[in-house]
């Protein structure tokens, strides 16, 4: 007896189905589904494989659109590391400006320093010395 004719049966209200019966039709109904899955899959995979023909005019656009896109990739790469260069080169002049600037400002304090100390030292000479600073001078003028 089939599963068909056991429905057949239950439907028009004669006798009920086993419910083992069904689960044997439905197990065997899968494996044969399954079965026919493996054997498509595998006449799909070794069913041979052709190209589809390109037209010659759709092989010329991408093999522009391959060079093209290449030398974008290439110009992208050679301007960043030109650009990472030029920052670098911006950093160095920069700190080097700030270093000059830096001695700039100590030369100018230093030679302040020493304006200071020459005006302290050559003071004119306290009038209970000046004889003495007259003889001095003579002396040298001789």
């Amino acid at each position: 007896m089939s599963f068909k004719d056991e429905m057949d049966r239950g439907q028009t209200g004669g006798v009920e189905y086993d419910a083992l019966a069904q689960d044997a039709a439905l197990k065997a109904a899968l494996a044969n589904f399954r079965l026919s899955v493996y054997a498509w899959s595998e006449a799909a995979y070794n069913r041979p494989h052709t190209p589809a023909p390109v037209a010659p005019r759709l092989k010329v656009w991408r093999m522009a659109a391959g060079w093209a896109l290449g030398c974008v990739l290439v110009a992208g790469g050679v301007s960043g590391g030109v650009y990472e260069r030029h920052l670098k080169q911006a950093r160095v002049a920069a700190a080097l400006e700030a270093e000059h600037q830096r001695q700039l400002a100590a030369d100018r304090e230093t030679e302040e320093l020493m304006a200071e100390v020459d005006s302290d030292i050559s003071r004119q000479v306290p009038s209970a010395m000046e004889p003495l600073a007259q003889l001095m001078a003579e002396d040298e003028s001789k």
